[in-house]
C-alpha cells in the first residue's frame, strides 16, 4: 500500500510538471519601444497570439541598444524592429544570438516633408524659394536619427535654409498652424504617423539620397524561438499590417481612444483578416 501511494504521489508531480511545462508554452514575452509605429504592430500581433490562448507580457524599453540587450539575454523573447535601418547597428552586434521570425510590415520613412498644396516636389528646389518658407525647416529633437539625416541633406543639397531644432510637439503645432493658413512651411517628419493622416503632406524628392530608402519591420526573437514555439511563430508570420492601419490606429488614439480600444476598433472592422491570420495549422 505504501509503495502505491508512493507511485501516485510521483506520478502526481510529473502530471504538474508536465502542466507546468505547457503553461510556460503558453506564455510569450515580448518587447516594445512606445513609437508611434511600433505600438500598433506590437498590440495587434499581442491580440492575434492572446486570441489563440497565449498569455503575452510586454515590456516596454526606451531604446534600442536597451531592448536588444535584453533580447539577446532571453529576458524577452520578441521583438518587433526596423533592422536595416533604424536598429541595424544593434541589430548586426547581435545577430548570432537572434533568428528573424518573418516581416510584419514595410515603409517606415523619414524626411522632409511639405503640404501638398506646396508647389515644389524635390530638395533641390528648397534654395529657390527659401523665402517662401521662412528660411527654414522645422525640426524636431536634437539627437534623433532623422535630424541627423536632415543635417546631411543640408550639407549634400547645400541648403540656404536654417535647420531648426526643437520638438516634436513644437514641429506638428508649427504644421497645423501652416496648413490652416495654406503657407508654406518644410518640416522634418516621418511615416507611419498619424500626421500623414490630419495633414496632407508630401515628402520631398531626394535624388541624392541623403535620407534611407523605405524601410522594412520585422518580428525578431531569441535564437530558437521558433523552434521552441513552432505555433506561435506562425501565428506572428501570418500577421501582416500595412502603414495605412497603423496610421489609421495612431489617428484614433491621437483622437483619444487607447491603443486597446483602437486596436479593437479596427479588429472588428478588420475581422475576416484575422480569420485567415489565425487559420493556421494546429499542433
Amino acid at each position: 500500500m505504501k509503495f502505491f501511494r508512493k507511485a501516485l504521489c510521483t506520478l502526481a508531480m510529473v502530471g504538474l510538471t508536465v502542466f507546468q511545462a505547457q503553461a510556460e508554452e503558453k506564455t510569450i514575452t515580448m518587447g516594445t519601444l512606445s513609437w508611434e509605429d511600433l505600438t500598433p504592430i506590437t498590440t495587434v500581433t499581442r491580440k492575434v497570439l492572446e486570441d489563440a490562448g497565449y498569455t503575452v507580457k510586454v515590456t516596454n524599453f526606451s531604446e534600442w541598444g536597451i531592448a536588444y540587450a535584453a533580447l539577446g539575454k532571453g529576458d524577452i523573447q520578441i521583438l518587433a524592429s526596423q533592422i536595416d535601418y533604424a536598429a541595424q547597428d544593434y541589430w548586426n552586434k547581435n545577430k548570432n544570438r537572434l533568428e528573424k521570425i518573418s516581416p510584419v510590415s514595410h515603409g517606415l520613412y523619414q524626411a522632409i516633408a511639405v503640404p501638398r498644396y506646396v508647389t515644389i516636389d524635390s530638395l533641390e528646389e528648397l534654395n529657390a524659394n527659401a523665402d517662401k518658407f521662412g528660411n527654414k525647416i522645422v525640426g524636431i529633437e536634437p539627437g534623433s536619427g532623422l535630424m541627423s539625416d536632415a543635417a546631411k541633406a543640408v550639407t549634400d543639397y547645400g541648403l540656404k535654409l536654417n535647420l531648426l531644432e526643437g520638438s516634436t510637439a513644437a514641429m506638428t503645432a508649427a504644421l497645423k498652424s501652416a496648413v490652416d493658413r495654406k503657407e508654406w512651411i518644410a518640416v522634418t517628419t516621418w511615416e507611419p504617423s498619424w500626421m500623414a493622416q490630419k495633414f496632407d503632406v508630401k515628402f520631398l524628392k531626394d535624388p541624392k539620397g541623403s535620407f534611407a530608402p523605405p524601410q522594412g519591420y520585422y518580428w525578431v526573437g531569441k535564437k530558437g524561438f521558433s523552434a521552441e514555439y513552432p505555433q506561435a511563430r506562425e501565428l506572428i508570420a501570418g500577421v501582416y499590417l500595412p502603414l495605412s492601419d497603423i496610421t489609421a490606429i495612431n489617428g484614433a488614439m491621437k483622437d483619444g481612444q487607447t491603443v486597446e480600444q483602437a486596436v479593437q476598433a479596427w479588429a472588428t472592422k478588420n475581422a475576416d483578416l484575422i480569420k485567415r491570420w489565425e487559420n493556421i495549422k494546429k499542433y
